[in-house]
């Protein structure tokens, strides 16, 4: 993951993202704009659930069907609402050509009150030069590749959170893949999803500030990050390379390419985990750690890019944003993808319709006992 030359990330980044994000932050009424659209509003325009979203199954893919029924029980999703094509499986990758043909027919498929997708499969990930979660929610679009250190064009999704139906408000459909390599790995992810539901969890928001320089330029944003949640949830930034034996986490941000000791924690359900690195989203075949990592050790929900994306901050989740939209009463899906500038280049998974807090949820200051956020070493 080489860094991005600093005269094109003073020009395209700052310029296109710094100067676009207070704009579209003031615009959408998110939670950085310093107006409150934090309340619940009318009923019918609440979080997503069951009736808003579609499985799309490979049907040429036994786990892809196995992964998709379990779903389809778990969250009760109508029958209408579960699509089904048939390719290749096992490729991590799609032609353009091959996906343009798949979309045609899930979009003649889909009803029309359906706002976001669940992808039933880990591989294939990436569709050309884009992740295939961009290519289904965005369409397939130059503008949303880069080659070498470029930026790429933002997401009509990110900070809005006054956008509730995206297909409606947007014509657009947030995608998450459903991403296991067996039924069991996947009958767990969903089960933690279901298991997060309203609880409205106590938990730690552990911020990893690393060694790794070239990976660990999100810690530049972590007293934002304090600052906004920080009544509400646990934060501790913790400068090290690894987390070891936490059993309350709700989130863990970090910049490593091969993060370790996962599994010596504990994951609360509904809990949400990515690292910085270039090769994350490469789902079956990373020569990095993939995200699936997350899945397996706990978390609900992840992010990783499928194509070098170099350093940009703004290609990855800000964990402010995913933790306030989350917080709120949105549920996984909608809080990542509000979270990324741009995910032309990277895989949104987990369980979609995750969603541990009610509508204007999380800890009001009274009830964060001991929710004060502290820097640990």
């Amino acid at each position: 993951m080489a860094p991005p030359p600093p005269r094109a990330w003073r020009r395209r980044l700052a310029v296109g993202v710094a100067l676009l994000l207070p704009l579209a932050l003031a615009a959408s009424g998110s939670p950085w704009s310093g107006k409150r659209s934090l309340g619940p509003g009318p009923p019918s325009r609440g979080p997503l659930d069951h009736r808003h979203l579609a499985i799309i199954i490979n049907a040429a893919d036994p786990l892809s069907e196995t992964i998709g029924r379990q779903y389809q029980a778990a969250r009760l999703i109508p029958p209408d609402q579960v699509i089904r094509v048939r390719f290749p499986s096992g490729e991590a990758s799609l032609s353009p050509g091959l996906f343009r043909r798949i979309k045609a027919s899930v979009d003649r498929q889909t009803p029309a009150h359906v706002q976001v997708y669940a992808l039933a499969w880990a591989a294939p990930y990436r569709v050309g030069c884009q992740s295939i979660t961009s290519a289904f929610s965005l369409g397939l679009d130059a503008r949303f590749c880069a080659s070498g250190c470029r930026t790429t064009a933002l997401s009509p999704l990110f900070a809005r959170g006054d956008v509730r139906r995206p297909w409606d408000q947007l014509r657009v459909r947030p995608s998450m893949m459903l991403a296991a390599t067996s039924a069991a790995a996947a009958r767990r992810l969903i089960q933690q999803g279901v298991a997060s539901d309203g609880t409205a969890p106590p938990g730690t928001a552990y911020l990893l500030s690393t060694s790794d320089a070239r990976r660990n330029r999100r810690a530049a944003g972590y007293d934002r990050v304090m600052a906004a949640i920080g009544s509400r949830l646990r934060v501790r930034i913790i400068e090290s390379d690894t987390l070891v034996g936490a059993q309350d986490v709700m989130a863990y941000v970090t910049g490593l390419a091969f993060p370790v000791g996962l599994r010596t924690n504990r994951f609360r359900p509904g809990a949400v985990a990515d690292h910085l690195t270039s090769f994350g989203g490469q789902l079956t075949d990373s020569p990095q750690m993939s995200a699936l990592r997350w899945l397996e050790a706990g978390a609900t929900g992840s992010y990783g890019t499928v194509v070098e994306p170099c350093s940009f901050p703004a290609k990855f989740p800000d964990p402010g944003l995913l933790l306030t939209y989350y917080l709120r009463g949105d549920t996984l899906i909608e809080s990542y993808w509000r979270s990324v500038a741009m995910p032309g280049q990277g895989v949104f998974i987990g369980e979609p319709l995750a969603r541990p807090w009610p509508v204007d949820g999380g800890l009001s200051p009274g009830d964060a006992a001991g929710a004060r956020p502290r820097r640990a070493r």
